[in-house]
C-alpha cells in the first residue's frame, strides 16, 4: 500500500488485522487444480521452487504451496494477519513486508504468488519488484478465488451486496486485461480459471462474508444487520442449513524471461 493510493483503499487494506482468526477460520481455501494451473500456465513445477508467497495472510496459500513442495518464505505487511500467521504455521518462514518494496535480493525467487493479494499493491511498483526478485525463467502467479456469476443464487446474493454496500462483488478482485493497470509497461501472461466449490455451515458462509474487508470498515451494526437479512434468504436455498459456495479462481501467471 503506498502513499499514492486512496484513504479508503488502504483503510480496507488494514481492516483484516482486527479479524486475522475470523478470516483465518472462515475464508475458503484453493484446490488442488489451481496449482496444477499455475504449473502448466508457468512451465515449471512447484516441487523445489523458491516461492515468495506476498500477501501471505494468515496462510492459507501458503500451506498449499508447502504441500506442493515449495520452500516458501512468506511476506505479510499486516500485524494481525502476521500473529496470526505465526499462530497457524509456526514453523513455516515469514518476514514482514509487501509488494510495493520486496525485501529480497535480485533474482532470488523461482516463483512470486498473490493469492487474493496483488490488488492491493501498485502495480507501477510491484510489477518492477516482482520481476526484479525473480529470476530468469521464474514466474508471477496472481489468483483470487470470484464467486461463479453462473450460480443463481449467488448472481442474487451479490446484487444484494451491491445494493447495500455499493460494492459490485459479482466483480471484485481482478480482471486479467486489468490487473496490471498502471505498470510501467504491459507484461506477457496467460490467464485461465479453475472451478470449485465447498460446502460450510451457514455460520461459516456468513463469517466468510463479514471478514471481506467493505463489511470489516462498513461497521459491526451495519454489517450484523445485513448478514441477519442474508441469513434468511439463504435459508430459503439452503434449508438444511449447508451452503455450497460455488467459486472460480482466477489465475494470471505472467513469466520472467
Amino acid at each position: 500500500m503506498t502513499s499514492t493510493q486512496p484513504d479508503s483503499l488502504a483503510r480496507r487494506a488494514h481492516s483484516f488485522n482486527a479479524v486475522a482468526a475470523q478470516y483465518a477460520a472462515n475464508r475458503p481455501s484453493y484446490p488442488p487444480a489451481l496449482f496444477d494451473a499455475v504449473e502448466r500456465l508457468a512451465g515449471r513445477t512447484l516441487t523445489g521452487a523458491r516461492v515468495v508467497d506476498v500477501g501471505a495472510g494468515t496462510g492459507i496459500a501458503t500451506a498449499l504451496l508447502r504441500e506442493r513442495g515449495a520452500r516458501v518464505v512468506a511476506v505479510e505487511p499486516g500485524e494481525g494477519m502476521a500473529a496470526q500467521f505465526r499462530r497457524t504455521l509456526p514453523d513455516a518462514p515469514i518476514v514482514r513486508g509487501n509488494g510495493n518494496a520486496l525485501p529480497f535480493t535480485d533474482a532470488s525467487a523461482d516463483f512470486l504468488t498473490y493469492a487474493q493479494a496483488w490488488h492491493w499493491t501498485d502495480p507501477a511498483r510491484s510489477l518492477p519488484e516482482a520481476m526484479r526478485v525473480l529470476r530468469p525463467g521464474g514466474a508471477l502467479a496472481l489468483w483470487w478465488n470470484m464467486d461463479a456469476k453462473d450460480v443463481p443464487w449467488l448472481a442474487a446474493q451479490a446484487e444484494r451486496v451491491e445494493r447495500y454496500v455499493g460494492i459490485d462483488k459479482k466483480h471484485g478482485g481482478f480482471r486479467a486485461e486489468a490487473a496490471f493497470a498502471g505498470a510501467p509497461y504491459a507484461p506477457r501472461f496467460a490467464h485461465c480459471q479453475v472451478r470449485w466449490s465447498r460446502t460450510v455451515p451457514l455460520d461459516t458462509h456468513l463469517a466468510n462474508i463479514g471478514s471481506h474487508s467493505v463489511f470489516l470498515v462498513l461497521g459491526e451494526e451495519k454489517t450484523t444487520a445485513f448478514l441477519a437479512e442474508e441469513r434468511t434468504h439463504l435459508l430459503e436455498t439452503f434449508p438444511d442449513g449447508m451452503v455450497e459456495e460455488v467459486y472460480d479462481v482466477d489465475v494470471i501467471v505472467a513469466p520472467h524471461s
